[in-house]
Formats: structure tokens, sequence, C-alpha cells
């Protein structure tokens, strides 16, 4: 359920300062659009209420292109202060009274007037202009700088952190990221939604599904689309596999960092048995080109063989990961390390098994149920540890937990996979797609033109969440823990820089 309004720039404040304060209200999303066909750009704001289910509130504000600026709501909410710097960099809508003016997206080699989302935004020539990132300055007696990236050893993308350390102990970590800024949204602009998901399932290589599902039912909602139950129920059994073989992939690599590399070994073997699962099922290892808009396409497999494959691969991966844990030196590298405080990672809106390992029970599919999870009552797997070992025992619990559920919805996927109804999309209204992928929630705005092509698509990563609270976690560490804690957060760089 969701309920839309616009208000006055003067009224904003008080509306979401309300919805917050008075109704404990969480930030989803914070959007803005440039709509020149009017002459006027826009602030999109959505909120769920807490319940049960949650419900959604969408606020939108309508501003002047030639002077777009709104209230900062900075002080009401730390994600909102991240979102209205995003919408500075790429859109020009100026957050009055923000406290923080250094750049979040905008790469220190774009002019300060260039924002790529705008309509008739031009690249520039770009050039370095030698001025370096105003991190915090280093001080204290003996307190000193370790940086570390943007390149890094390995198959990563680049991200710079820099470390202020007292002897080997981390008293503060400053993250730097959005060095591949890809343009994402940009290239949504003028498509048509058919053609538009294999943008969305590449945002995140790893979160094909993910967002895939969210970009499609914001779609099918924008044009008012019902898909069958075998669609819904195909759905949630790729979003589970896709969630199994990323905690199978990510216990492997929190063991490895603890220096007992044979468990990633296994956990790697095992993530191998996930991923020709998944061809079978879709062609794809990484199960593209699945989820489509109005269902899914898929080749129908032996039911009991796939769930029996499922739970042999579980099976093995938690003994796998229990033998790993009673070894002490595993153990010792990873109680206590990287402990999130809940307060701080309620505050930051962290989400997915971050969240769910500091006792937040944060879950789309309990709160916001759609698909085959609205068919039993879901409860979130919820640790309370706070440390890298709870974020391993949240997945090796997920896991478990995924097998339960394709168990439940899988008898429904033999029925029709695609609605046979055309798809219309309504011009300028915006839609949302909200999933609970493996890291955590992920939201899709998505807003058609008058000729039914894509006009503005918003994403909203996990990550976007998670990144910063990465910092906190790392303060009172030693150095060496810092890929320990950045692999148990493991966020994506792609998702977050889009």
């Amino acid at each position: 359920m969701i309920d839309s309004m616009e208000v006055g720039v003067g009224d904003l404040v008080r509306v979401v300062r309300t919805l917050i304060e008075d109704r404990n209200a969480v930030v989803l999303l914070v959007a803005g659009e440039d709509r020149p066909s009017t002459n006027t750009m826009y602030a999109h704001y959505l909120l769920g209420l807490r319940g049960a289910p949650w419900v959604l509130q969408h606020i939108s504000v309508a501003l002047p292109r030639t002077a777009s600026a709104i209230p900062s709501l900075a002080a009401l909410s730390f994600p909102i202060s991240r979102f209205e710097r995003e919408m500075r960099d790429l859109l020009g809508i100026i957050p009055e009274g923000h406290p923080d003016p250094r750049p979040l997206v905008r790469h220190g080699f774009w002019p300060e007037s260039f924002h790529p989302l705008r309509s008739d935004a031009v690249a520039p020539e770009f050039a370095d202009d030698g001025q370096p990132f105003p991190f915090t300055a280093v001080e204290g007696d003996g307190v000193y700088e370790i940086p570390v990236g943007p390149v890094h050893a390995g198959v990563i993308e680049p991200g710079h952190f820099r470390f202020n350390v007292l002897g080997e102990t981390v008293l503060k970590m400053r993250a730097r990221l959005y060095f591949t800024h890809k343009g994402t949204e940009r290239l949504f602009v003028n498509k048509r939604a058919e053609d538009a998901v294999v943008l969305a399932e590449r945002v995140s290589g790893d979160t094909t599904v993910g967002h895939a599902v969210a970009f499609c039912q914001a779609v099918e909602s924008l044009g008012g689309l019902e898909i069958p139950d075998g669609a819904k129920a195909w759905r949630t059994v790729l979003l589970e596999l896709e969630r199994v073989y990323n905690h199978i992939t990510d216990a492997g690599a929190i063991i490895a960092d603890t220096g007992f590399p044979v468990a990633q070994a296994h956990c790697m073997r095992l993530r191998e048995r996930i991923l020709r699962l998944n061809k079978t099922i879709t062609g794809s290892r990484l199960l593209r080109g699945a989820v489509i808009p109005g269902g899914v396409v898929v080749q129908m497999p032996d039911a009991a063989a796939l769930v029996q494959e499922v739970e042999n691969v579980v099976s093995d991966f938690e003994e796998i990961i229990q033998i790993s844990v009673e070894n002490t030196l595993v153990a010792d590298r990873l109680d206590a390390t990287g402990w999130l405080d809940p307060k701080v990672a309620s505050d930051f809106g962290v989400v997915g098994y971050v969240a769910r390992a500091c006792g937040l029970s944060h879950d789309v599919r309990r709160d916001l149920p759609s698909g085959g999870y609205q068919w039993f009552d879901f409860a979130p797997i919820v640790e309370d540890g706070a440390d890298v070992r709870a974020r391993l025992q949240m997945r090796v619990r997920e896991a478990k937990q995924a097998l339960y559920v394709i168990d439940q919805v899988l008898p429904r996927a033999a029925s029709a996979h695609v609605s046979g109804d055309r798809l219309t999309l309504r011009p300028f209204t915006p839609s949302f797609g909200i999933v609970e992928a493996w890291r955590g929630r992920l939201v899709h705005m998505v807003m058609a033109d008058d000729l039914g092509r894509l006009h503005r698509v918003k994403i909203v990563d996990p990550s976007f969440f998670n990144w910063p609270a990465l910092a906190r976690a790392l303060e009172d560490n030693i150095v060496p823990d810092f890929p320990l804690c950045n692999k148990s957060f493991n966020q994506s760089y792609s998702g977050n820089d889009l």
C-alpha cells in the first residue's frame, strides 16, 4: 500500500519531521527528477511507516529548474543527508543548510557546474584540477595516516580508504568511493521497459535477480500488470538461490581472511554446484535473462531434485563453517572484531544481514511482502553479536532459511510463468519496486514519459546505506582486521556508484 502527496517547499521539513519523529518512519529513497517539459524539477521522498505490513509514503516537491533548492533534512536523518548530497551532485538541487558541503558522487575531475542527470547536461572536457579530496586532517601525538587504494591488489573495484592510526589501533577510517561512476541511471532514459531489464540486472553483477525483480515490480505496478503465481514463485526461488550462492561465497572469504583458506576452497566447491543449478534453470550461472516484465523465463527442472541439491549444499556448508569456527585460531579473529553499535546501525539506516547481525529485525520479506513471500509467515533471522562472527552466522542461517523458502513456494512454480496482458505505463507517475535481495533492501523508482518510454529510474542498492557504517565498525580494531571487517560487510562498489 502506498500513499502519495505533493507538498510545498515550506512544508517539507514539517511533514517529514512528523513522519520520522512521530510515526517512526524509515527512509527508503530520496531522488531528484528533471522534467523539462514543464520547466520543473522534483524531489521525491519514499518512507516506510512501520506496521504489519508497512505502509509506503511518497512525498514529492516541485521546484523551478532555474533555482532548484530544498531545505536540508540532514538534521532529521543521516541517510537523507547523503541522498541530498547525491541530488546536489547529479541534478544541481541545492539542499540549503546542509552541514557537509563536500561532494558525494561528483568525481574530482567533474566541473562543479556539471550535473549529469539534468536533461540538458553535456559532458565537458574533464581535467584534474590537482585539488585533493578534503579529508579531515589527522591530529594528535603519535597519530598517523595509512592510505589504502583506490587501486587494490586483486580483481576488485576501486575505493580509497584512509586510516587514522595510533600504533596499530584504528582511531578512524574515512572512505572515498565513486571512482567508477558509469551513468547507469541516465542510460535507462528513453528505453522501453522491456529493453531495460538487461541494464537493471547488471547494476551489480552479484545481484542480478534482486535488481531485475525490483525493476520489474516497479514497471508492473506502473502498468497495472499482475503476474501469474507461477512467475511469483519462480522469482522467489531465484532470489533465494542468489542468496545461497552469495552467502556461501562470502562465508568462505571471511574464513579465508582469518588465515584458514581450506574452508574457502570447500565453499567455492559448493558455490559451483549452485551456479550449475542456476544454469540448468535459466541458462545463466548468474541467473541473467530469467526475470522479465510480466513474468520469468525458466526451464522447469525436477522440483524434488532441485530442493534436494540445495539441501545437500546447505548441509555441507553448515558443516564446513562449524568445523572452521571451532578452530580457536579462527574464533579469535572472529569474536568481537568489527563490532557495530546497534544504535549507530539504526541511525545510519543499515539494512540486510549487517543490520540483522546487530539485532535489528529489518527484512522486506516480512515488512513489505510481495510475490511468494505473501504465501507464508516469514520470520527474519536475527543475531545480536554485531561483530564479524555474527555477520558470518547470519549468512549460514539465512542459507538454511533459503532452503525452507524454496520448499514453500516451489510447488506453485509449475503454473504459467508470463502474463499475457499488455504493458502500458502511466506517464510521470513514480512507481516503486522493493526487494530483500541477498545484501539487503534495494529499491527501484521507475517513471515513464508520455510516450511510454523510461523517463527516470532511481536505484538504491543496500550498499548505499551500509558503506558508511563500515568505518564505525573499524574503530578500536587493529589495521590487519580491516580486510576481515570489510569482507564481513561485503558491500558493492558498483551498486553504490551508479
